[in-house]
């Protein structure tokens, strides 16, 4: 009976080991921009802040989406504070994580900040080739001239044609 008890608290202990290291241990840490959409706090009986934020890379793009979780109230906070903003999140990822009481995704968001630059348009920019320093600078565009009203044009008359004969 007491090998019995030695084994189950052998295996509670690597348990709460392997509990400890994932939660601990960040497989890949990054940061991802976009707009939140949806945020809020849920758990039956671990609440976590669970969230997802479209990430845009161009104009008119369909935006993927990425779903984060949030363990800590301040951070959880900043978020909801840019809401409305585009935004960075730092975030670290968690693989196999035991149960989701901890959270429900693998990513765990460590910080948040706004994000004051906006996105680039695709669109090429021209640039002028730089003058030459003999090369006179263009001259000022002329002014446009006044538009002359439009008159009806009214078609020329027209002739039937002569009927050829075979």
């Amino acid at each position: 009976m007491r090998a019995f008890f030695v084994f189950l608290g052998l295996v509670l202990l690597a348990l709460a080991g392997w509990v400890w290291l994932t939660l601990n241990w960040s497989y890949s840490e990054g940061e991802r921009a976009g707009y939140v959409q949806k945020f809020s706090h849920k758990g039956w009986l671990c609440k976590t802040w669970e969230g997802e934020i479209a990430m845009v890379t161009m104009p008119g793009a369909i935006p993927d989406k990425f779903e984060f979780s949030v363990r800590d109230d301040t951070v959880a906070h900043q978020i909801n504070a840019l809401a409305g903003k585009r935004i960075v999140l730092s975030y670290e990822q968690h693989k196999f994580v035991p149960t989701n009481c901890f959270a429900e995704t693998e990513y765990f968001v460590t910080g948040a900040r706004a994000l004051d630059e906006q996105p680039v348009s695709p669109a090429p920019v021209i640039v002028a080739p730089p003058l030459t320093p003999n090369e006179p600078a263009a001259p000022a565009p002329a002014e446009p001239a006044t538009p002359m009203p439009a008159e009806p044009v009214t078609p020329a008359p027209t002739e039937p044609a002569p009927a050829v004969k075979p």
